[in-house]
């Protein structure tokens, strides 16, 4: 390739070419004109088909030369190129490559350097009697330009030549590396080879960072992530090392911590502009699937370049007529919105509301005055401020020299363009955190050589002539003191490393509010502290956020599907991501008050969950009471009948002479009548608390007073049959009659309940219980059976007593009426196997304290039923008819 020969790129538009057409229109007018500043412009042009051509010729110079006893090298990406032409007739170094353009944001780097080493310069206390300064050499954001810058940077001015110093000013004491981690990476594999020792149990043993560890962000985004309940996100990492590196570690923290992502975005790497105009260009179909996905959050990983894939994005939006992109980007440190001139018109709007973690950085008190006095020609050997300059303002400063140019370039520069004056895009005029890290490694560097300055005396070798013996002191030497230093700079902050080379310090978090100008804004919201208690790393304040204008300032949501609100539980979706899932209702006695809840839970015992299951409310107490309603009908009567059973027994032992008491066993009466009052009045202890004591007395008392009732009945219907029987001539039952029998039936019969209860006493006895399930709201007072076996035991018992009775009482119902009392004792054993028929089924059926009522009720009108059956007829007889009640009576009835 021969100098000034035309050198033509082609590029292969893939895609539909109607739909690629009005993004190369929209490239037509800056790549034809944009980059015309120093030498012929571009040639541009679409062919029919669809191949876009552009034609570049340039050479450039790229460093910067400030003389100093000591020398700081930097390694910036002021300038890069639009394409990489490759020749085989030339050396690398001498091939045209193209038009160079600037990075104008970047400057702020060198600007950072030249005014820390002015300031250091100037000031007594550090380095008396020593100046400093810089040299600044251009990476073109490719590794090959960054070795060769670091073989200059360690060699001389024009060409390298390693292991050679042809100037004093080259005494190079530091190197600053770039924006870049590979950059610096790079940088450090060459200096670490030159004659520096190296640690072999480092990789880059004298590389000391100016950001805190990686890793650490790594936690801030998982913790940010989490502060705002973002659970499904899209990420996009640059498509490299870094990012494979980034990815492995972040998708196990997002899974431990519950957050999945749709998709992952892979960010081409690139080298120069052309090579990202290209890739965009191919892979803009797969940019679409942002449109389509649920997730507001895009978690992004990359560099400055990455930033100009995304940016290209922004551009294609508006052009392809998609919809206004509304996300919330959440980036990392080496984030940067940088630009280059012909995107300073580009849209920017997509990327309000960014939330970044970004170094920590403070103004130096002068830095503003310095920016303001920068002009074109501010410093003879700064050879980026030119194309800063033209670019960013679009103006010739060869027209404001009164050279001879094309008529198709800019207007002449006035120089009285200000840098501060640019909008964000381009320039910043506050220090940003790269530009700051640059300003603290040069003070950390001074004062390292400040410390061996101020010892030079304690070493042999440096007894004589300190300041020649210092100048020649060498870089291997400076980093003893590195590693100890600890100082304060100018702005408060104070600079010191840890054991690993990190600078101690914590991130920003930093939201970025951008302008349809250009212009932009840092709002510092909240700060990452990786020193502190682990859980607390992360404070933010959100009501100083400035989100989107498409969430409308509310808090945006970012989930895979709308929350499940309390009263319901998340249900994994079958064969999706477990962030996804279905809302299920909370099942009956659960409750999930919080949105989002995996799994609902029980309330405590004495509380249940209200109507819509959100919380948990306090139970009722509930009881057979005295003072309700219930519980006052059922003491009245069993008051009452109580008071009739006495009333009964009054009138049976007032006429206890007379024929139809002593004709029915007056003691069987007795012991009947006194058995139901019992009956009657156990009813009591069924109301009320229940306590250890009651439970106890309850069911017992209920047993054996209900067996010595029926035992009674059961005896007398034997005595009516065997006194019958014994009437007849030559009967052998008549030694049967009498009260030996009538006692050994009453006898017997009670031992076997008396038996039943006390096994149950032994084994399972009844004790004070509280059920909070059978009825919802309530905490149910209640006395435990223990047993439920040997409760139907006894009632089974029971029931067998009323059948015998019932069942000789039916088939001796025939005998004559002066002794016959046995048809109304059938009718009242009907009466009582009816109601204690009914009771086993209504009991089971009937929850909290109305099963106590019906048991109550059940007592009380069996009881009843053998107390108006048998002994109704009687006292009608007693009291209402009297003359019925007479020995001639009877004699006649049995006749």
């Amino acid at each position: 390739m021969v100098p000034g020969e035309p050198l033509w790129e082609e590029y292969s538009a893939l895609g539909e070419p109607p739909q690629l057409r009005p993004i190369l229109e929209k490239l037509r007018e800056p790549l034809a004109t944009g980059l015309n500043y120093q030498g012929p412009k571009y040639v541009f042009s679409v062919t029919s088909e669809n191949q876009l051509f552009i034609v570049p010729r340039h050479v450039h110079r790229s460093q910067i030369l400030s003389p100093g006893d000591l020398v700081i090298g930097e390694m910036v990406s002021q300038v890069i190129y639009f394409s990489n032409i490759q020749s085989f007739r030339e050396q690398p170094s001498q091939i045209l490559i193209d038009e160079p353009i600037s990075v104008p944001k970047n400057y702020q780097h060198i600007l950072a350097l030249a005014f820390a080493v002015k300031e250091i310069n100037e000031n007594p206390k550090v380095l008396s009697n020593i100046s400093l300064g810089f040299r600044v050499l251009n990476s073109y954001y490719t590794a090959r330009m960054t070795y060769k810058a670091t073989l200059n940077l360690l060699s001389t001015e024009h060409r390298f030549v390693p292991n050679f110093k042809c100037h004093k000013w080259n005494n190079l004491i530091a190197l600053i590396g770039g924006c870049i981690s590979e950059i610096s990476a790079n940088m450090a594999t060459l200096s670490a080879t030159h004659k520096i020792p190296q640690d072999a149990n480092k990789l880059f043993p004298f590389l000391y960072q100016m950001v805190p560890n990686e890793a650490k962000q790594h936690t801030g985004i998982v913790q940010l992530l989490q502060h705002f309940r973002w659970t499904w996100i899209v990420l996009c990492a640059v498509d490299d090392d870094k990012g494979d590196q980034f990815l492995q570690t972040i998708l196990p923290l997002l899974f431990e911590h519950g957050i999945c992502y749709d998709f992952i975005v892979r960010l081409e790497k690139w080298n120069y502009l052309d090579e990202m105009i290209r890739l965009a260009l191919q892979h803009w179909e797969s940019y679409a699937i942002v449109f389509e996905t649920k997730a507001n959050v895009f978690v992004v990983y990359g560099e400055p370049p990455s930033f100009q894939v995304l940016r290209v994005l922004s551009f294609i939006v508006p052009v392809m007529g998609w919809p206004p992109l509304g996300k919330v980007w959440v980036v990392t440190s080496h984030w940067d919105f940088d630009s280059v001139s012909i995107q300073k018109d580009w849209e920017i709007q997509m990327f309000h509301g960014t939330l970044s973690f970004t170094v920590h950085s403070s103004q130096p008190l002068d830095f503003q005055k310095f920016i303001q006095t920068i002009r074109p020609f501010w410093h003879k050997e700064d050879v980026f401020i030119q194309d800063v300059w033209e670019q960013a303002f679009t103006c010739s400063l060869k027209a404001s020299n009164g050279q001879e140019v094309e008529a198709e370039q800019k207007e002449p520069c006035s120089l009285e363009e200000k840098l501060e004056n640019l909008p964000g895009v381009l320039y910043e005029k506050h220090m940003t955190g790269h530009s700051y890290n640059v300003y603290k490694a040069v003070y950390a560097v001074a004062h390292a050589l400040n410390s061996i300055y101020k010892s030079s005396s304690k070493h042999s070798r440096l007894a004589r002539g300190e300041r020649f013996a210092f100048l020649n002191v060498q870089p291997w030497q400076v980093h003893p003191f590195l590693k100890s230093l600890v100082f304060n700079l100018s702005t408060g902050d104070m600079v010191h490393f840890d054991e690993h080379g990190e600078l101690v310090e914590g991130f920003d978090v930093t939201n970025w509010i951008t302008f349809p100008n250009g212009s932009l804004t840092r709002l510092k919201v909240g700060r990452l502290e990786p020193q502190v208690p682990a859980g607390k790393e992360l404070t933010i304040n959100d009501e100083q956020i400035v989100w989107h204008p498409c969430f409308n300032q509310a808090l945006p949501h970012s989930v895979c599907n709308d929350n499940c609100n309390p009263g319901f539980s998340r249900k994994k979706k079958e064969g999706e991501k477990f962030c996804c899932y279905d809302c299920a209702p909370c099942p009956d006695g659960m409750i999930s008050s919080q949105k989002d809840i995996d799994a609902c839970v029980n309330c405590p015992e004495d509380q249940y969950p209200n109507m819509d299951q959100t919380q948990c409310v306090p139970r009722i107490v509930s009881f057979l009471s005295y003072k309700e309603n219930l519980g006052i009908i059922l003491v009245v009567l069993a008051i009452s009948l109580s008071l009739i059973t006495t009333l009964v027994l009054g009138i049976f032992l007032k006429h206890k002479d007379t024929p139809i008491v002593k004709a029915n066993n007056r003691t069987l009466t007795y012991i009947l009548l006194i058995s139901l009052l019992l009956c009657f009045l156990c009813s009591l202890l069924f109301i009320g608390r229940p306590g250890r004591v009651i439970c106890l007395l309850r069911q017992m008392a209920f047993g054996l007073v209900f067996s010595l009732a029926i035992s009674t009945v059961l005896a007398k219907t034997v005595t009516v049959v065997v006194a019958f029987m014994a009437t007849k001539p030559g009967s052998s039952i008549r030694k049967w009659v009498g009260k030996g029998l009538t006692n050994s039936i009453v006898l017997f019969c009670c031992f076997i309940q008396a038996a039943i209860c006390a096994l149950w006493l032994s084994t399972s006895p009844p004790f004070p219980d509280k059920d909070t399930h059978s009825v919802i709201g309530e905490i149910i007072l209640e006395c435990n059976e223990g047993s439920a076996t040997m409760f139907y035991s006894v009632l089974g018992y029971m029931g067998s007593l009323a059948t015998a009775s019932f069942i000789v009482a039916f088939f001796s119902r025939k005998l004559p009426d002066s002794f016959n009392e046995a048809k109304f004792i059938t009718f009242s054993m009907l009466v009582f196997c009816s109601v204690w028929l009914s009771f086993v089924p209504t009991y089971l059926s009937t929850k909290g304290k109305y099963m106590v009522a019906v048991e109550i009720f059940s007592i009380l009108a069996s009881s009843a039923g053998l107390l108006g059956c048998i002994f109704s007829p009687k006292c009608y007889i007693i009291v209402l008819r009297p003359e019925l009640n007479s020995r001639e009576q009877m004699i006649r009835k049995k006749k």
